[in-house]
This record gives structure tokens, C-alpha cells and sequence, in this order.
């Protein structure tokens, strides 16, 4: 993009008062950015109103800043800015409700693009056996030439970016906030991964800090760029559910992984299943019902299995199932005097195969 044009679209949406829908109708009325700003007020006001009319007519604050704050980060020839009708701009956000008009982009655009996409998304605050799903679903879907979309956040989603560049990617991280700030502080590494084998994407411009309101607004472009939306664990109030309420509103897919009936993160994906979205246990779930937009997928490279043989036959394990359990109970189930399980317990979770949770609680850790 040009530097006069970026400059144009910047300053439109950097405008108090014009957000995506006010950007498009703007845009509709008068064409591309530079002839909306070139307007008289009076024309503007009969498409906005008299007051956003007089904004439009004049640089907004820290115009000169914001310029050449983003002038130096275009610099970097990782840093991009695609804007609505650019062809690298992702088709399937041109078919979702609110696109956003402008997209700040760090690595490789072309991953944007990729024909298999799924967001997976959950809770930030996840149980063990909630993170090493996440990790493993995204591996396997990886390994199937699927990109995985999440929101770089805390818990389930950080775990998701993981499993995907574990298996050689791509991942999509969108964010929400400027892309020279990354949060939370401690995903900078993992920011960096992403980039280098897929990329960043933000609708805000750079400087713009985590504010509450941003995060739901960017899930409807984590849900957009997907062909469907899998849920890992959420409670009843998570943030995920509005991007798979999102998904659902664009006739995408939904699933979920249902969890024990006990767990506050596995209610957001129970009430998601009762209200239809697809209750999966495996990847082929997934893809069966993605064949009609994915095709077949190719046949996922062979891989040992990371569960020991620990898994099927421990009787420490048996007893404690996977719902989480506290210590008394599970004694109570296996018969074990206390020193004798506590140590027990210990290489368990040495291995991986056991999670210690808030409360005393314990859980068995699947392994994928």
C-alpha cells in the first residue's frame, strides 16, 4: 500500500467517532478514504450528521504522531497494512458481518489465506487436562495442514498457538491491541513464534493499549476468518462464547469438548452442546463435518504416543478418573494408606499424568 493511501484510510478511522460501520458507510457513499476526506461538510454531515462532519474535516489528535509512529513500523518488511478491497486482504472476512477496514498484520499475510482454518478458544483460566487439549487438538489439526486461529490470550489459547507451532504451523493470533504491545507481557516469545510461522492481526492501530471493550470486538474476527469455532473449556460467562455465538451467527461451525459435570469451566461448552454445537472427542469429528469445505485432508505424519503405559493400566489413575477429586476421596477409592499414595502421587505427576488444582483438588492428565 502506498504511503499516501495508508496515510488516508489511518486517518479516517483514527477519526473520534468512526468505527467499521461508520468507516463502510462513509466509504459506500464517497469511495476510497482519501475522496471521503476530500468531501465538503456538508456532504459528509448528510451521510454522518453535522457533528462527525466537522471531525472528518480536521486532523484528529496525535494525527502527526500516530503517522509516524506507524511510518517507522511499516520499516520492518514484516509489517503490513491490508486494507478492504486490497487483494491481499482475507476473502473471508469480506463475507463476515463488520469487517474491519483496516488490519494490522506482523509475518506472514499469507496465512491468512490458508484453504483449512479453525479458531480455538477457551477459557484463560483452564484446568491441566483443559490445556493439554488444547495443545493436542491444534497439534493433530496442524498436522493436517489446518491453520489455527485464537486470541494470543491467557490459558486455552496460548496453549492452542503452542500445539500448532509445535507441529510446523501456521497460527493466526488476533489481538486486541496495537501491535507494538503484546498482551499479556508474558506471551512476547510466544508472539514472536507466531509471527515467524504465521501471523499477528490487529483492526487497532498501534499505541493502543488492552482496554475491556476490545477483546469481544476482536473475537468476531477470530471468528471470522475461521470455517469453524472448537471451544475447549469456558465457563458460563467466558468470552469464548461470544465468539462461538459469533461463529453461529455467521452459519459457521461450532464444537465443543464436553468435561465433567463438576468442572465451572466445562459449563460454557454443555450449554453450547444443548444450544447445537457439535460435541467432539476427536479431530476426525471435526473434520467430518468440515469435509464439504476442507475436502479430504492428508494423512496426519505417524507419531509415538506421548501417554505412558501408566495411562491404562495404574490403579492410582483408575481410581482418580478424570473428573477433578480431592486427596480424602481418592484414597477412599483406591485403599491406599496416605504416605504410600502421596508418593505415589508425586512421580504421577513428575510423569504428567497428574495436575494439582486449586483447592487440593487433583486430575488426570490425558495426554495426546
Amino acid at each position: 500500500m502506498a504511503p499516501a493511501d495508508w496515510e488516508d484510510w489511518l486517518r479516517l478511522l483514527a477519526t473520534d467517532g468512526v468505527g467499521p460501520a461508520t468507516a463502510r458507510r462513509l466509504l459506500a457513499a464517497f469511495g476510497p478514504p482519501a475522496a471521503v476526506l476530500a468531501q465538503p461538510r456538508a456532504a459528509l454531515a448528510a451521510v454522518v450528521g453535522e457533528a462527525l462532519a466537522q471531525r472528518l474535516r480536521t486532523a484528529p489528535d496525535g494525527w502527526a504522531s500516530l503517522r509516524q509512529r506507524t511510518a517507522d513500523w511499516l520499516d520492518h518488511p514484516d509489517h503490513h497494512l491490508l486494507a478492504l478491497g486490497d487483494d491481499a486482504y482475507p476473502s473471508a472476512l469480506l463475507h463476515a458481518p463488520d469487517p474491519p477496514p483496516l488490519l494490522h498484520v506482523v509475518g506472514d499475510w499469507r496465512a491468512l489465506h490458508t484453504p483449512r482454518v479453525l479458531a480455538i478458544v477457551g477459557s484463560r483460566h483452564p484446568t491441566p487436562q483443559g490445556s493439554a487439549n488444547a495443545r493436542a487438538f491444534a497439534r493433530a489439526l496442524a498436522e493436517r495442514g489446518v491453520c489455527v486461529v485464537s486470541g494470543l490470550a491467557a490459558g486455552i489459547d496460548g496453549a492452542a498457538h503452542e500445539g500448532a507451532l509445535d507441529a510446523g504451523g501456521p497460527t493466526v493470533a488476533v489481538v486486541g491491541t496495537g501491535l507494538d504491545r503484546v498482551y499479556p507481557a508474558r506471551h512476547r516469545a510466544l508472539a514472536q513464534r507466531v509471527a515467524a510461522h504465521g501471523c499477528l492481526v490487529s483492526e487497532y492501530a498501534l499505541g493502543t493499549p488492552p482496554l475491556a471493550p476490545h477483546f469481544p470486538r476482536r473475537n468476531r474476527i477470530i471468528a471470522g476468518l475461521a470455517h469453524g469455532t472448537l471451544v475447549v473449556e469456558a465457563a458460563l460467562d467466558s468470552g469464548s462464547l461470544i465468539t462461538a455465538e459469533q461463529a453461529m451467527q455467521m452459519g459457521r461451525e461450532v464444537f465443543a469438548i464436553p468435561g465433567s459435570i463438576h468442572a465451572p469451566q466445562s459449563r460454557g461448552c454443555h450449554a453450547l452442546i444443548r444450544q447445537g454445537a457439535k460435541l467432539v472427542e476427536t479431530v476426525q469429528h471435526i473434520e467430518e463435518e468440515l469435509l464439504g469445505v476442507w475436502g479430504a485432508a492428508a494423512a496426519p505424519p505417524a507419531a509415538a504416543s506421548t501417554a505412558a503405559a501408566p495411562d491404562d493400566t495404574d490403579p492410582v489413575l483408575r481410581a482418580l478418573g478424570y473428573d477433578p477429586t480431592p486427596l480424602d476421596v481418592l484414597q477412599a477409592r483406591c485403599g491406599w494408606d496416605t504416605a504410600a499414595l502421596q508418593a505415589h502421587l508425586l512421580t504421577l505427576e513428575l510423569d504428567g499424568h497428574v495436575a494439582r488444582l486449586p483447592g487440593g483438588l487433583l486430575q488426570r492428565v490425558a495426554r495426546g
